[in-house]
């Protein structure tokens, strides 16, 4: 049902007079344009003659004439560097132009003017300016990336020609390659990296009223969220902040659980900057401030399941390498607690569920499009950036383990790039020994009194 009130000939003539002329064209070119427009001579390359397609991707609605919150395709913002809610509904054509090359047009939506006797700007609830902002028109995207531009169809269709069969290796080829970060991608990951850091310390020194609040971990969820938001477009993924026993749920989102300071607190966040780029990070945290004695000793085994991991990254290794070292302290260790027999074998899955990271930029879980010889079969490579997060996660009803093991969860996970001799901890602000987090914890506690 349209709320929308009809609109008379006297009021319609009246929206359209009597404006100020509009503004000049905003913003210069696009630091980023050289870089997008190598990225588009990539692909290029890799399609002669082929017409290529990339839309940024349209609004969803959650519910009537409510929609959920925009974000372009990664693969959109990596070619174009345009990353706003205003690019629904935009699409990116490469057209051959000769034999090897494309001349790249971007379709995107014209700004209604307000004097033209559109009553968009004040009607359309999806795009007016009234009602969602000004968006850029094409003259200020063209000057802004570097891309020619040219008015969407009415209907906001897409251009004709789409070939669907080609999308799977349209998608295979964008994810391979973006598996290599330029210096400009990876200063965003910094940054992200950077917020997110930011973030887990305002989440420290929030504990003691998520302690009192019935929704502990939501309140937990909600103060990063603040930070997310206040310094970037938001999350990158939904955080997982998980008390106790639900730490043992590897993607548990619905954080509505009370904390108990005799419990450890799992916290996968991260932010995702303006341009997109995401940090994934987690530490477990003591809510009492410090670990006991149990605590204290799963976590040691998953923090040197974690060195043995970071240790194995090189370029040249293989991307399980990381994976495979850091499960064989893992598994040594359950041994020689006597949860396991034997270290070999693959039973220790039964505590550790999943692999231990993945490619990271863009996307949190970035390039899964890439063919598996590529990744996560392949080797990596300098300037490929990755997470590393070994865990451990003992069920509460475990009876394979002692009652003192049961219902912890312990994951630590950090992001890396890959550089020319091994890898640089891109989320080394964070402390990680049991000590370290301790001390930092208390420090954080002090600053609040």
């Amino acid at each position: 049902m349209s709320h929308d009130l009809p609109v008379s000939e006297e009021l319609a003539a009246f929206m359209g007079a009597g404006w100020a002329p509009a503004p000049p064209p905003a913003g210069p070119r696009s630091p980023v344009a050289d870089v997008t427009a190598a990225r588009r001579r990539r692909l290029s390359a890799r399609f002669p003659g082929q017409r290529l397609i990339v839309p940024a991707g349209v609004t969803k609605v959650r519910s009537n004439d409510c929609d959920h919150r925009f974000r372009p395709h990664s693969a959109y913002a990596w070619l174009t560097g345009l990353t706003g809610e205003d690019q629904a509904g935009h699409v990116l054509v490469l057209e051959p132009d000769g034999p090897h090359r494309h001349q790249a047009v971007l379709y995107v939506r014209p700004r209604p003017p307000r004097s033209a006797g559109s009553p968009a700007f004040y009607r359309d609830r999806r795009h007016g300016e009234f009602w969602v902002g000004r968006s850029a028109d094409p003259a200020e995207t063209e000057r802004a990336t570097g891309i020619r531009c040219a008015p969407l169809d009415p209907d906001g269709s897409l251009p004709p020609g789409r070939d669907a069969t080609a999308d799977a290796e349209l998608a295979m080829v964008l994810s391979e390659l973006r598996l290599v970060k330029d210096a400009w991608e990876i200063e965003q990951l910094q940054q992200a990296v950077d917020h997110t850091t930011a973030g887990f310390e305002d989440v420290v020194r929030s504990i003691p009223r998520a302690l009192a609040h019935r929704r502990g971990e939501r309140w937990i969820e909600g103060v990063f969220g603040l930070r997310a938001r206040a310094e970037g477009n938001g999350t990158g993924y939904e955080t997982i902040a998980a008390s106790g026993a639900h730490a043992c749920v590897l993607h548990r989102t619905r954080n509505d659980g009370r904390l108990n300071p005799a419990d450890l607190l799992l916290l996968d966040a991260g932010v995702e900057t303006d341009t997109l780029y995401t940090a994934d990070i987690t530490r477990t945290l003591p809510l009492s401030g410090r670990f006991s004695p149990v605590q204290r000793q799963v976590y040691e085994l998953v923090l040197a399941a974690q060195e043995a991991g970071i240790a194995a990254l090189k370029p040249g290794a293989g991307f399980r390498d990381f994976h495979r070292a850091g499960m064989r302290v893992i598994a040594e260790g359950l041994t020689e607690w006597g949860v396991l027999r034997t270290p070999d074998g693959d039973l220790h899955r039964r505590y550790t569920l999943c692999g231990s990271g993945h490619m990271l930029g863009l996307d949190v879980h970035d390039c899964a499009q890439a063919r598996a010889g590529v990744y996560p079969d392949g080797v990596l490579e300098e300037g490929q950036v990755l997470t590393v997060e070994p865990g451990l996660y003992f069920q509460p009803d475990d009876e394979t383990l002692p009652p003192a093991l049961r219902g912890i969860g312990v994951r630590i996970e950090d992001d890396l790039v890959i550089t020319a001799d091994g890898a640089r901890l891109m989320s080394g602000a964070l402390p990680r020994t049991p000590d370290a987090i301790e001390a930092w914890m208390g420090e954080l506690a002090a600053e609040t009194g």
